[in-house]
């Protein structure tokens, strides 16, 4: 199992790397492989910075063994306490320059946990969801039709399923807000079969490309001002507090005694916070958290 997923998500971030830099057009991917001294894992941490389209972004691979789960993996599985375990996975965000381009986050991993006498326990999760700063119909309704294409040939009520559970994830519970517009969201997943839900990861990881790259293609050549790249640094500031306070990704990575510079790499390089910081009423800023960050029905 871990040796056919390995290799995929090896190929899958080659393939994503190369998309990146062909649209950015400037700036390469850094390729960083590193090893844990205790030889517990590895991986190879690719960064992209200062390019013509992208401020920072990373598309990083990691493999890691344990003798216990963290605890952010046993909270809601206490099954899974005292299995040694090998997690490895695809994690990647992208933070472009321009505002109206916007910050886009997908995740594709696999999960094993053994115990002697007892049969292993596996799953796989993952996802993609986009942040905008300024929203735009069309991108929206683009994104949530690729995120269906990708679960169609699994099921009729998995994109709504995995939809609705991106919505319900990408929450932040302390501003009563969504992080972005959504995509799709699975854990836990091993019903059918290592190679049903092995084809359902790829297809979902194979999509990404379908679904961001598009939007980024319109929306480069946008003119903005000082005041539209203010408002993004500030609106950025949600996607660091989610991430160091929610996300279970990260607290598994911290837990774990991952590294934490490819743990961090998702954070943008710039970010503002300003003290009751005000939107005019009516404006393209306002219509950003009173209408694209609400949950809907982006398809229909």
């Amino acid at each position: 199992m871990i040796n056919q997923v390995e290799k995929y998500l090896l190929g899958l971030q080659k393939e994503i790397c190369s998309e990146i830099e062909q649209i950015d057009g400037k700036s390469l991917f850094e390729i960083d492989k590193w090893a844990r001294a205790d030889k517990r894992g590895d991986g190879v941490t690719s960064i992209i910075t200062d390019g013509n389209v992208f401020e920072k972004g990373g598309v990083n691979f990691s493999i890691i063994h344990g003798d216990k789960m963290p605890k952010s993996a046993t909270a809601t599985r206490p099954e899974l306490e005292g299995r040694r375990y090998t997690a490895l996975g695809i994690s990647l965000v992208m933070h472009p320059q321009n505002p109206y381009v916007p910050t886009a986050h997908a995740n594709v991993r696999f999960f094993i946990a053994e115990e002697v006498g007892k049969d292993p326990i596996w799953w796989f999760g993952g996802g993609f969801d986009l942040t905008p700063y300024y929203g735009f119909d069309e991108d929206a309704i683009h994104w949530h039709q690729i995120a269906k294409k990708a679960c169609a040939p699994f099921g009729e009520d998995i994109y709504p399923k995995y939809k609705k559970s991106c919505d319900d994830y990408f929450y932040l519970t302390h501003r009563d807000e969504q992080r972005g517009i959504g995509g799709l969201f699975f854990d836990d997943l091993n019903s059918g079969g290592f190679e049903k839900c092995f084809d359902f990861m790829k297809s979902i990881g194979n999509h990404f490309i379908q679904a961001y790259i598009p939007i980024v293609k319109k929306r480069i050549g946008t003119s903005f001002s000082e005041n539209h790249r203010d408002f993004q640094l500030y609106r950025r500031g949600r996607y660091v507090e989610f991430n160091l306070l929610q996300d279970r990704g990260t607290l598994f990575g911290l837990q774990s005694g991952g590294r934490t510079e490819s743990i961090l790499m998702s954070l943008p390089p710039k970010v503002q916070w300003h003290y009751k910081f005000k939107v005019l009423p009516g404006s393209e800023e306002e219509r950003l958290t009173s209408y694209f960050l609400k949950p809907r029905d982006w398809i229909n």
